[in-house]
């Protein structure tokens, strides 16, 4: 999706790349042993590809950037999967670390419940997610449900993604566009409804 809003909005894209991260996988098969690995990596790359945009590096300062990630929300995943000793040092290098970095004009949080996630992570059919707990996922959503409410750094668009295919389906997508783009409060929702 996040492509899609780049193309129709001729923006550069900035994406996470899960794949790039050497240790995602041992973490799906030992999450206590690889938690703290994981999280790190993710955040050091993160981190290096806000600096880099911040620095000039990957786009023009007036090129419009969509990302697939928000760092402030970086920590959900620490919180979720770190023993405490892991997360006190986690913390410390986050707050070390984070860059001094422009709010998004827009966040979009795309919000779906636990069941709903998993028979899409399923007919995904990664190998390595295959072990992703309902329990899990629903600690997730929950965690992402609290941060949000509590968000104000940047205008938010809440949608209720049970019902669309963003992905998939151009009507969804325009229908995300449009809502996009009538947008004029600080946090709104959308909820298309089946």
């Amino acid at each position: 999706m996040t492509q899609k809003i780049a193309t129709h909005m001729g923006a550069q894209v900035l994406l996470e790349q899960p794949e790039s991260n050497p240790f995602l996988e041992k973490f799906y098969a030992d999450p206590a042993r690889y938690a703290l690995s994981t999280q790190m990596f993710f955040l050091l790359k993160r981190i290096n590809q806000l600096r880099s945009l911040a620095q000039g590096e990957m786009f023009e300062a007036t090129t419009a950037v969509a990302a697939d990630f928000l760092l402030d929300k970086d920590p959900i995943f620490a919180n979720l999967t770190l023993a405490n000793d892991e997360l006190k040092l986690y913390q410390q290098l986050y707050d070390q670390l984070r860059p001094q970095v422009l709010s998004p004009d827009l966040v979009i949080y795309l919000q779906a419940e636990p069941g709903t996630l998993l028979e899409r992570i399923k007919k995904r059919g990664i190998p390595m997610e295959a072990g992703i707990t309902p329990e899990y996922l629903k600690r997730l959503c929950e965690s992402y449900s609290r941060f949000f409410y509590d968000y104000e750094a940047a205008p938010l668009l809440i949608v209720n993604n049970e019902h669309m295919d963003l992905s998939g389906s151009d009507a969804d997508f325009d229908l995300l566009l449009a809502r996009i783009d009538s947008m004029r409060g600080k946090r709104e929702f959308f909820n298309r409804g089946e």
